[in-house]
């Protein structure tokens, strides 16, 4: 039986099934050496897997040829149509090759690395959000795009013995619910994508409303490059408008067997309390912590490059610093030096508070992610483009020591000794288990930190981003998942471990 005698029963087989749906939730096709598409329940599908048998042709082959075709751009007006599609294509995924992975995933990172589409994300987002910088925008997408893992991530563990052969592996969750924040919202689609369809899901996104013109772009992109390379329509979907409504039927939906949420504590907690299975990427607050073995100038240079790429909206960059008092003077003069404005006179910092601060003592929205400059005239202060960072001596209870601002506003608290600035530094990172960054040559007091803080990403000697891949050695996520514990996740975070057990076989050693 050929391709067309199978299209043509398999149109039989529908239409005594109810014929084809105008939302193509009941369509079937049969691509070229491939499996149909979109069957409409489980009959239909061994009806048509008996076909292709006959045909010679197996609907579970691993050479990638059962891999079925689509198109679309994955954008749906109603989120129940999303997860819909989101689950068919994931059936259709189940029966692509590791191989046919590798290429989709390939696709993706060729598509966003264009000149023209990095550009245009970075700008755009910077544009819609009003949030961030260009320039830090490319390097970060760029990044997300290059380093993100891909199937090498999901290794496999083998036993054998008198007993037989044991592997474990790690397989799909099926379609994965992943909420994007407005502060990297490309950032996190692009390597969410990657390591969620590495491990063999599909992902329905709900992106901020902020962020919704961007998000959508690079969706529609993500899917015509898996289209031209046949992938199965709607592996990655959304909605044409982002919202809290679309996103809570997101989370409630019972085809959706995971949760990714990427963002403020309100929305990790709103995840968790699902039932479902859920990866919480919260909240930071990261300290930096110097002390009098430090290399003073080059830690100036690195806090500064840290606390102001993308204008510190990174939950992972420094927030506040913690100096020994001896060294503290030095520190800030080297920031200075390196591209700080310090703000000395308390009117000034009263200014900063009431601009930036809500009543509540959180960062005003208006001002997450603007420009040290731009935060400045806020307050009556002009200043050249080569001012990256502000910079003021508080007490630790200030609240720009408490609060995660995600602005280019640094705090420096001034402690006796390094043993009370680690007790600070413990402190006011609030147990979130994000991010800490310690500067010293001491090993005995960056071992003693690290094991107090018990963060997720602890950068010694360095600016915070190199804990994400950036300049230091490792893999970029924009998905910390702190509360949860995951960790900076990869494909193998969006996949299950499975036991597959062959009884008395296999052992030749």
């Amino acid at each position: 039986m050929n391709d067309e005698q199978i299209s043509a029963t398999v149109d039989r087989v529908l239409s005594a099934y109810g014929g084809r749906s105008a939302a193509s939730s009941a369509t079937a096709t049969v691509a070229a050496g491939g499996a149909p598409v979109n069957a409409v329940d489980g009959r239909v599908d061994r009806i048509i897997a008996d076909l292709l048998n006959s045909a010679g042709r197996g609907a579970g082959e691993p050479t990638g040829t059962a891999c079925t075709k689509g198109g679309g751009d994955g954008i749906f007006d109603d989120m129940n149509a999303a997860v819909a599609a989101a689950v068919e294509a994931q059936r259709s995924y189940l029966l692509c090759s590791l191989a046919d992975r590798r290429r989709f995933i390939d696709g993706i990172r060729a598509a966003v690395l264009q000149e023209e589409n990095l550009k245009r994300l970075a700008a755009d987002a910077v544009e819609e959000t009003g949030i961030g910088r260009y320039d830090h925008k490319l390097i970060k997408n760029r990044l997300a795009a290059e380093k993100t893992p891909g199937i090498e991530d999901l290794v496999t563990d083998a036993e054998s013995g008198d007993n037989g052969l044991m592997l474990v592996e790690y397989s799909p969750y099926g379609v994965i619910g992943a909420i994007t924040p407005t502060t990297n919202p490309t950032e996190t689609i692009i390597c969410n994508a990657i390591g969620m369809l590495a491990a063999g899901n599909s992902v329905v996104f709900s992106p901020h409303p902020r962020a919704t013109q961007v998000s959508l772009f690079l969706v529609r992109l993500i899917n015509r490059a898996l289209a031209e390379l046949g992938a199965p329509a709607n592996l990655v979907v959304t909605v044409s408008r982002p919202s809290i409504e679309n996103t809570n039927a997101m989370m409630a939906h019972p085809k959706i067997q995971m949760l990714v949420a990427t963002g403020g504590p309100g929305i990790v907690k709103a995840v968790l309390s699902t039932g479902k299975k859920a990866i919480g990427a919260g909240a930071g607050n990261p300290p930096v912590v110097v002390d009098e073995t430090a290399d003073i100038e080059k830690a100036a240079r690195d806090i500064v490059a840290g606390a102001s790429f993308d204008n510190n909206v990174l939950c992972f960059a420094e927030k506040e610093i913690i100096a020994v008092a001896s060294i503290a003077d030095r520190l800030l003069a080297g920031m200075r030096r390196s591209g700080a404005h310090q703000v000395t006179d308390p009117e000034i910092i009263r200014r900063l508070e009431r601009r930036v601060l809500t009543e509540k003592g959180g960062p005003v929205t208006e001002c997450v992610g603007k420009s040290a400059a731009w935060l400045l005239a806020e307050v009556g202060i002009t200043v050249g483009p080569e001012i990256q960072l502000i910079v003021m001596e508080v007490g630790k209870d200030h609240p720009f020591v408490q609060e995660e601002l995600m602005m280019p506003i640094l705090p420096l608290v001034r402690v006796p000794d390094v043993d009370t600035a680690i007790d600070v530094a413990v402190e006011v990172e609030h147990g979130r288990r994000h991010t800490a960054v310690m500067h010293s040559t001491n090993v005995a007091k960056l071992t003693r930190m690290a094991k107090l803080i018990q963060t997720t990403i602890f950068v010694k000697n360095g600016p915070s981003y190199a804990g994400d891949g950036n300049g230091g050695p490792g893999y970029p996520t924009f998905t910390i998942a702190g509360p949860t514990g995951e960790g900076l996740t990869s494909p193998r975070s969006f996949a299950r471990r499975r036991r597959c057990v062959l009884v008395d076989a296999l052992n030749v050693r």
